[in-house]
């Protein structure tokens, strides 16, 4: 009996190990075109293509409500905010839910989650977890770990939330898979680098997209609504970096005393000697505001600058970061069993239309990168134009797990595509809700389905519509809704549109 008992517990544990391990890794509001793999315009990002090289890029994969909150409700549960309970950042996210970390936690993994939260209650389902309040701190941050406890931790964000997951794997039973989350701040907004980054990029010179100067007057209700400008709305004090000293004299660029109260309370947290060198670093735009006093598209010009550089800064930290998490995959010899997800929880406007942030249906912030490296699984170095959304994160690695995919969720499993036994899934519309107006960037509220030609957008507060051919318009300027050739298409795109509201079961009425 004793040795039955052996044997059965060996074969558990052979079996629970050939389980694959899963790592998922998430940044906030990280670009698809901030990674070399997609595109060589902003900056090299060597580890984090390191995955795209040895498995699978997405070239189509989309949000559903592109805004930090909800993308995490959805990475949990499956299913559109409308159904999973949070349309916006101010919603308290309902942990009793099933949702992917409790479904793998109940079938043998033992879980994990280091880093970003954002949903108000604490995490449920993770055997571990420790997590930045709000949006966390880039220097010094605060966690809240599972027993309750707030602690700081010195050191960078991005560096220290590394650090504790790779002090998890250390200390891990190791005769269970393992689920792993690591939530990166970087590179959100207020951006702030590293010493050593800052410098590599304090000169760079980032190529201006064609719709850097775009004149909103041109378009509809929400582009004139919309308070996400660099040019007007990016703070010069907050957002860049520029002493308040240098401003006081500028007429029009004076910060008020939120402003400087907030720059001061983000260097005051620098220890030193980095302090003194960054400050240093970024009087250079102080100097040049004093010299030139830039208005205008002279000003738009040099904020995006500033901007690129803080931002790309950021991103080199978290692929440097990535690099220390596959090392120790290889250090330890758990690369082939461990599949390696690596994602943003949406886009980011990086100058185009002259923005910063999220929020809109467009492509720039609808898209989110997706990188997926499973060795003998996922063929090395393989792309996919597969229509695919946030909502089959969690039917995917359930899927990958063994676990059965609850019928609640809506999104499809992604597995016959990492095995390459498909190229594409039966889908051929994707579906965008956004719903939180009026806070912080004014943004309307709309929904819309978008196809691999054709998207159409409904701005449903103000009854506007709008209809952009991807394929001939990828920057998505041309509003086609009033154009005679496009009639017909209009027609079939809001058929559609009910269709597929109808089948994810969202209530808004058209």
């Amino acid at each position: 009996m004793y040795r039955l008992l052996i044997l059965l517990f060996a074969i558990q544990t052979s079996w629970a190990q050939q389980r694959p391990n899963i790592i998922y890794i998430m940044s906030d509001d990280h670009d698809a075109d901030a990674i070399s793999a997609y595109s060589h315009k902003i900056l090299q990002t060597p580890h984090i293509d390191r995955l795209a090289k040895e498995g699978i890029k997405f070239n189509q994969n989309f949000v559903s409500n592109s805004i930090c909150g909800p993308v995490r409700a959805t990475l949990l549960t499956g299913q559109h905010s409308h159904l999973n309970g949070v349309t916006d950042n101010r919603i308290r996210f309902d942990s009793s839910k099933t949702t992917l970390p409790l479904l793998l936690q109940a079938n043998g993994y033992q879980t994990a989650l280091v880093g970003k939260w954002h949903l108000h209650s604490y995490p449920v389902g993770f055997d571990y977890w420790k997590i930045l309040p709000g949006q966390g701190l880039y220097v010094n941050p605060r966690f809240i770990n599972k027993e309750g406890d707030t602690l700081t931790q010195e050191g960078y964000a991005t560096d220290v939330i590394t650090d504790e997951a790779i002090k998890w794997l250390e200390s891990r039973d190791q005769s269970k898979p393992f689920s792993l989350h690591i939530h990166h701040k970087a590179p959100h907004r207020y951006f702030l680098a590293p010493l050593k980054y800052v410098k590599q990029f304090h000169t760079t010179l980032f190529e201006e997209p064609s719709t850097l100067y775009a004149n909103m007057e041109e378009h509809g209700t929400a582009w004139n609504l919309q308070t996400m400008s660099i040019l007007k709305d990016m703070k010069l004090c907050s957002d860049l970096k520029v002493d308040p000293k240098f401003l006081e004299n500028i007429p029009g660029l004076q910060p008020d005393a939120a402003e400087i109260s907030y720059y001061h309370s983000i260097m005051n947290r620098i220890p030193e000697p980095e302090r003194t060198e960054l400050k240093k670093l970024y009087e250079s735009r102080g100097r040049i505001l004093q010299k030139q006093r830039p208005t205008g598209d002279a000003l738009l010009r040099l904020k995006f600058q500033w901007y690129m550089r803080d931002y790309a800064a950021c991103v080199a930290s978290v692929d440097e970061n990535v690099g220390r998490v596959l090392d120790y995959l290889d250090r330890k010899n758990l690369t082939n069993n461990t599949i390696v997800v690596y994602t943003g929880d949406q886009g980011m406007y990086l100058g185009e239309n002259g923005w910063f942030d999220k929020r809109w249906m467009y492509d720039v912030s609808m898209q989110a990168p997706l990188l997926v490296r499973w060795p003998g699984i996922i063929k090395p170095g393989i792309e996919t134009n597969a229509l695919t959304q946030t909502i089959d994160y969690a039917p995917t690695l359930l899927n990958v797990a063994g676990v059965a995919v609850p019928k609640f969720m809506q999104g499809k499993s992604l597995l016959p595509i990492l095995e390459g036994k498909k190229k594409n899934l039966k889908r051929k519309f994707l579906y965008y809700h956004f719903y939180e107006y009026k806070a912080d960037h004014t943004v309307l509220p709309h929904l819309g389905i978008r196809g691999h030609q054709y998207k159409l957008i409904y701005f449903y507060t103000v009854k506007e519509w709008e209809l952009y051919d991807l394929k001939n318009d990828p920057a998505e300027q041309n509003n086609l809704v009033l154009d005679p050739t496009y009639r017909t298409q209009l027609d079939k795109m809001k058929r559609i549109l009910k269709r597929v509201k109808r089948k994810y079961q969202d209530p808004e009425p058209l």
